[in-house]
């Protein structure tokens, strides 16, 4: 929060180091989200350089990162609706869905099997529309609360919970039916 303050008074020092420190995180959401890391490298450059603009309008009223992941999660809803993603889309990266696998060391024939059923939500993760997506992946895999994920989504707490209810649903169904 003080580093976004300071962003607020044009400290460039400050605007790199809110980068160094969520660079990282926010491409991985990004990957997960339109499934390519270097076009997530992209969005997460161009949701940076949005946070920069926008950098007035910050209030000190929620967490940064509420702040944050709302302007990430605005620029790759604005992906995913654009025509040309449904033609490109390939996979969600295994680094950030194999947690919600429950991944455990494995070898042999267990790894193998594993690796189909973190390949097979993968798919089924990226076939939920993007608002589900969105909600599922702030909340499960970002481990963000219902109404910090509310926030970042510009909706309330209960649009949130339907929203993971319905992705939740929507992959089990997937899932079971081996889509």
């Amino acid at each position: 929060m003080q580093l976004m303050l300071a962003v607020q008074q044009d400290s460039r020092e400050a605007f790199d180091a809110l980068f160094r420190k969520y660079i990282g995180p926010v491409v991985a959401f990004a990957s997960s989200y339109v499934g390519s890391r270097a076009r997530a490298e992209e969005l997460a450059q161009d949701a940076f350089t949005q946070l920069y603009r926008a950098r007035a309008q910050y209030q000190p009223r929620a967490r940064f990162k509420t702040f944050l992941y709302r302007i990430v999660t605005n620029v790759c809803l604005s992906e995913v609706r654009r025509a040309h993603y449904r033609k490109e889309t390939s996979e969600v990266p295994e680094d950030r869905l194999t947690d919600m696998a429950d991944a455990q060391v494995r070898t042999g024939e267990d790894d193998l099997v594993l690796r189909e059923q973190v390949d097979t939500m993968r798919r089924a993760v990226l076939e939920l529309p993007p608002q589900q997506r969105a909600a599922l992946l702030l909340a499960r895999v970002e481990g963000m609360s219902y109404e910090e994920v509310a926030r970042s989504l510009a909706c309330s707490v209960s649009a949130v919970k339907s929203l993971i209810h319905r992705a939740t649903i929507s992959l089990r169904t997937q899932l079971r039916d081996g889509r």
